[in-house]
């Protein structure tokens, strides 16, 4: 029988592309995408079925998952690290009763797969930063990190007590041209391609030489579907698996784009964000997630930068 797949914030940056490219592998009508508001991509709509969920309402993801015989469910509603810092109580609330209730569908058998995303988040100041290990100090001075960390141990936890089949990767900053991105700390490294186009300048709000693991959304979306599809036994870690792309920093970036835009000007005007940035790893070791499932990224800065703005400027 052929899965059906229920995508749990699907107008974000993740989601908007990750519904598509599931529906072109599973069939329009076998992937239900669903937020708490109308979808604003048309595409998405006219191609398969749209539901209004409230992920913290237990009994209408209950009725969802029913109305469509769903079997897997990618949770990707979350409160980023920015944005969770500007409302601590909702940041934690909202990322850690989404988990719970749909870790709770699969433990009482109305599904049989769950895919939730962490992040580079987890991490900390006394974290190895350079090639971060997989196994290492988390010790996250975020809301955003603090609830991803404590969301890793329930993943583990349910996969140990109740058989749970969950699967997630600890997610670096996201680059995409399809969405806008969601009030994270690494947004800048998408904003500063619109600007470049629109206005031949940028401010970041992240110092010059602020280095930070990154990833094409590509490789991303690309990741998610190879590990939900590799066979059970080769998910090794339940937790949450480290994946790595590139990584740079603002000037390495404007420094890329001025090959594109001679005239762009980059300047400086660090945020609380940089505080955020300081904590987290500059690179990522991923070769467990290679040695398990066989996960390699595509993009460089080079292929990604000009994939970014050929589509951004059509």
């Amino acid at each position: 029988m052929k899965d059906t797949i229920l995508v749990i914030g699907s107008s974000g940056q993740i989601g908007t592309e990750l519904v598509m490219d599931l529906r072109s592998l599973f069939g329009n009508n076998h992937v239900i995408a669903s937020d708490i508001r109308p979808s604003i991509s048309k595409e998405l709509l006219e191609s398969g079925p749209f539901e209004i969920i409230d992920v913290m309402d237990q009994n209408r993801l209950i009725e969802v998952v029913k109305k469509y015989k769903v079997t897997q469910v990618y949770l990707l509603a979350a409160l980023l690290s920015a944005t969770a810092e500007k409302n601590i109580e909702l940041g934690w609330s909202l990322n850690m009763q989404s988990l719970s209730n749909v870790l709770d569908l699969a433990r009482h058998k109305h599904i049989k797969k769950v895919y939730w995303p962490s992040s580079i988040a987890v991490f900390g100041p006394t974290t190895p930063q350079t090639f971060t290990p997989q196994h290492t100090i988390m010790d996250p001075n975020t809301v955003y990190g603090i609830s991803k960390l404590a969301g890793e141990r329930w993943c583990q936890y349910y996969y140990d007590k109740f058989d749970v089949d969950v699967r997630s990767l600890r997610y670096p900053g996201l680059i995409g041209w399809k969405a806008a991105p969601g009030g994270g700390t690494t947004d800048y490294a998408v904003h500063i391609f619109h600007e470049a186009i629109k206005n031949n300048k940028y401010q970041s709000f992240l110092s010059p030489d602020t280095t930070l693991p990154m990833m094409y959304m590509n490789d991303a979306i690309r990741a998610t579907i190879e590990i939900m599809e590799s066979p059970s036994e080769n998910v090794k870690i339940r937790s949450s698996y480290n994946i790595a792309g590139l990584s740079f920093n603002p000037q390495e970036l404007s420094q890329e784009i001025k090959n594109y835009f001679p005239n762009f000007e980059m300047s400086y005007q660090e945020d609380y964000r940089q505080e955020i940035a300081n904590s987290w790893p500059k690179s990522m070791d991923d070769s467990i997630a290679t040695k398990d499932w066989n996960w390699k990224s595509e993009f460089d800065l080079k292929k990604m930068t000009a994939d970014m703005i050929k589509n951004l400027k059509k």
